[in-house]
């Protein structure tokens, strides 16, 4: 299970404002192997974690590259899961180092939806000269990808923007956090942010959950019911936030877990700008 939220102004009235605010929660068993966030190598170009799971090397979750390009992924919950479909990390991957715009990539990948087990992917075209475009598709839901206006989204483990109660409280707590942002230094909201993404109030009962998830084991499905999940060896393992300002900084925060231990965290934290 995962959750992300995302405020979305492509052109900012105020010079104080931020165009982009994301926060976004990887939950996942706590020994699969990764890699913490940081540049793929030396060109300093792409910035993300990495999947090290044995035949799933080198996807990811979420990532953002210097050239605007910016993408993100949650699983769709389904009963069953085909083993030998391929990896959806590489959604995102592909697309940080392809030349597609978002809209064309998404379209691409939508053509081949089938041959994924059920996502949700968020693409961006971030441009400070021409203006910010990000696009969503998922592969359970309508055919084609569609333009995000300006507005607040949130999206977890079913379509863009459905109605699960914790979802809706993560907006809530999201958009009560972004009424107060240009008040807060960055790095002050950042960490109301952080805090936002480890609220672990269930939010129970939840019949849209719990029809998606049926032919899951009740109680499992009751700890997935907050924003940040805690169960036996699962959970939330990875925060992030990326903040991006009318002139096109970025502030990109990363707070992980460390040796599979929910008492071991490490935060860091890359501040760059778009090259447009």
């Amino acid at each position: 299970m995962c959750i992300l939220l995302l405020k979305f102004d492509p052109r900012p009235i105020s010079k104080n404002a931020y165009r982009l605010i994301l926060a976004a929660n990887r939950d996942e068993f706590y020994h699969r192997p990764s890699k913490s966030a940081d540049f793929w190598d030396s060109s300093n170009e792409i910035l993300s974690g990495l999947d090290m799971e044995e035949g799933k090397e080198g996807g990811t979750w979420l990532g953002i590259s210097k050239k605007g390009k910016m993408a993100a992924l949650t699983n769709y919950m389904q009963p069953k899961i085909d083993k030998n479909a391929k990896g959806r990390g590489a959604l995102v991957t592909n697309f940080l180092t392809s030349d597609l715009d978002s809209y064309s990539y998404l379209k691409k990948v939508s053509s081949e939806g089938h041959l994924y087990n059920g996502f949700n992917l968020i693409a961006a075209d971030l441009n400070t000269t021409k203006g910010d475009v990000i696009c969503y598709y998922g592969n359970k839901g309508n055919p084609e990808p569609i333009f995000l206006n300006s507005g607040i989204y949130g999206l977890s483990n079913s379509l863009l923007d459905t109605p699960w109660k914790k979802l809706q409280y993560g907006k809530q707590l999201f958009t009560e956090v972004i009424k107060q942002s240009q008040d807060l230094t960055k790095e002050d909201l950042v960490q109301e942010l952080i805090k936002v993404m480890n609220n672990q109030d269930p939010q129970l009962p939840d019949p849209a959950i719990e029809d998606q998830g049926k032919d899951h084991v009740q109680p499992i499905l009751n700890k997935y019911a907050a924003v940040c999940v805690r169960c036996p060896g699962y959970g939330t393992r990875t925060n992030t936030v990326i903040l991006i300002d009318a002139e096109g900084h970025i502030t990109f925060t990363e707070r992980t877990m460390l040796n599979a231990d929910i008492n071991q965290w490490k935060t860091s934290t890359y501040q760059f700008k778009l090259q447009t």
